[in-house]
């Protein structure tokens, strides 16, 4: 945390610390000629199913390539914990990191959810956001952060010392266990940090340490995606609720979220710039 100071302060130290900020990756090259088209597409969407996510649970759903899907709000303000998978591939899942890394701790329409290295390409676009309006507040927070990795039971055993199955990592493994019928063992490696879908977050000014707040969506709030791919989703309801005052208990009130799946005419998309895996060669200098 930078709050323990023992090292000599050097003579010149205001020189070595007072330097311009350099993005490190700026995404100016990356021009995106499909947001257009797509907020065109979205006029005419018509949704096709929907499932339920109940409180403190997990759901799978599949999305299309071509295809749009929404989370919703539906009884009251919730955070969802998102995992993404290309759906003929789990090695291909998406890489919290590098999004953030491209598009800042918290994502809006226009940002891209990137796959995992080799692959590395989109694998959904954001097209809407209902909560676009709340910015960053005056605490340097915001929405749909891709900076939390997900509550868990592992950091719950270590900070309170007991057991608790209904955080956010275990509700996404038992989901891939029970609708994928995917082993345990083997679910829960493929479970990988999450886009925490309108869960309001951000750093401390002093300390820089995570931190949350009671998130401002309410019912008919959403958070829209196209598909760039064939995908399978894994959504969990946070046992923390709007996650205003803590995870990882039974204490907090929750509700469910909605996810639902909606088509759009493919005459619509023709014109659309597909994302493609990377063609990087791989040789990593070996060959």
């Amino acid at each position: 945390m930078k709050i323990r100071k023992y090292s000599v302060i050097p003579l010149d130290a205001n020189d070595r610390k007072n330097l311009k900020p350099v993005i490190c990756y700026p995404i100016d090259n990356l021009k995106d000629l499909n947001l257009p088209l797509l907020l065109e597409a979205r006029k005419y969407i018509k949704k096709i199913s929907e499932i339920i996510v109940p409180p403190k649970d997990a759901k799978t759903f599949e999305v299309k390539a071509g295809q749009f899907f929404r989370i919703e709000s539906i009884e009251g303000p919730q955070v969802g914990d998102l995992n993404l998978f290309q759906a003929n591939n789990f090695d291909e899942k998406f890489y919290s990191g590098k999004t953030r890394a491209l598009y800042g701790t918290h994502l809006s329409t226009g940002d891209k959810m990137l796959s995992s290295f080799p692959y590395l390409r989109s694998l959904a676009t954001i097209t809407w956001d209902t909560l676009d309006w709340y910015g960053y507040d005056k605490d340097g927070g915001s929405v749909h952060d891709v900076i939390g990795t997900r509550c868990d039971p592992y950091t719950s055993k270590l900070l309170s010392g007991s057991d608790y199955h209904y955080c956010c990592h275990s509700n996404l493994t038992r989901a891939l266990v029970k609708e994928k019928e995917i082993k345990k063992k083997e679910a829960e490696k493929l479970i990988h940090d999450v886009l925490n879908v309108f869960m309001c977050t951000g750093f401390t000014k002093e300390t820089k340490q995570y931190f949350m707040k009671s998130s401002p969506v309410r019912p008919g709030d959403y958070l829209e995606f196209f598909a760039e791919t064939d995908l399978l989703g894994v959504l969990s309801t946070c046992p923390g609720g709007d996650c205003g005052s803590e995870h990882s208990s039974d204490n907090i009130k929750c509700y469910p979220l909605k996810v639902s799946i909606w088509s759009t005419p493919q005459e619509l998309l023709k014109d659309l710039n597909i994302s493609k895996i990377s063609i990087y060669n791989r040789n990593h200098g070996l060959d």
